[in-house]
């Protein structure tokens, strides 16, 4: 399980204990199921609100709480790789552009955008929205891994070059928890799962088709930008059901 601990390291602020480097390596094959874990604190929160709460207050406190969990990980991760994919620059440039801690006109619209329309989602989906968001996270984790295997990755000392390698044993968990979150779905939606799934893979598909025509592989922001964006085209597509 120290893999596991390594994945809820790496993707949130939870205190897991200590860990030694070599268990980053195997941590990947854990993300989908650290990814079950901060969707179920945030459905957790969304119950809780929306038994006092309006469903947009729900929902927004529902965001919010994931958001302090992973310390808005992907999301600084969607900002800086909007803000450097659309400068329009070189790829050496944009990469620059990037790693810069200030968030430029891209990168500001792409997250306003992108929160209000997964609050949107967790409004219209009312009563489902819990499963939704429990599933979502754990399969866009889940997609984020397989982006990161499979690269290219461009930075020999990116926050993801030490897990890059084979999943190994590590396909084993990641696959579990994507039943899991595929099940739940199938069980609260039905057949939304595929159109869910479909928005998902979508989403993630054209931000690295972006990525790899722009800069040539991917990076850290961009896998967290196509987590953000895989969570959002699964709620879309399941609404989408009808």
């Amino acid at each position: 399980m120290r893999a596991f601990r390594a994945a809820l390291t790496f993707l949130t602020r939870l205190p897991v204990g200590r860990l030694e480097a070599g268990d980053f390596a195997r941590a990947p094959g854990w993300f989908a199921a650290a990814g079950l874990v901060i969707g179920a604190a945030g459905a957790g929160v969304w119950w809780l609100a929306a038994a006092i709460w309006p469903p947009v207050l729900a929902a927004l406190a529902a965001v919010a709480a994931m958001l302090m969990i992973t310390g808005a990980l992907h999301e600084d991760g969607l900002a800086d790789a909007f803000d450097g994919l659309g400068s329009g620059r070189p790829a050496e440039r944009a990469m620059e552009i990037m790693r810069d801690s200030r968030i430029g006109s891209f990168g500001t619209l792409a997250l306003a955008l992108v929160l209000g329309a997964r609050i949107a989602a967790l409004v219209a989906l009312g009563p489902l929205a819990p499963a939704a968001m429990i599933a979502g996270q754990g399969l866009s984790r889940a997609g984020m891994t397989l982006m990161l295997r499979r690269g290219p990755y461009l930075r020999a000392q990116g926050t993801g070059s030490g897990m890059t390698g084979p999943l190994g044993a590590g396909a084993w968990p990641l696959a579990l928890a994507a039943l899991a979150a595929a099940a739940l779905t199938l069980w609260s939606g039905g057949w939304a799962l595929a159109p869910a799934l479909l928005g998902l893979v979508l989403a993630m598909l054209v931000l690295r088709g972006w990525a790899i025509r722009r800069l040539g592989g991917l990076t850290g922001d961009i896998l967290g930008a196509a987590q953000v964006l895989g969570d959002l085209g699964f709620l879309l597509g399941w609404l989408a059901w009808p």
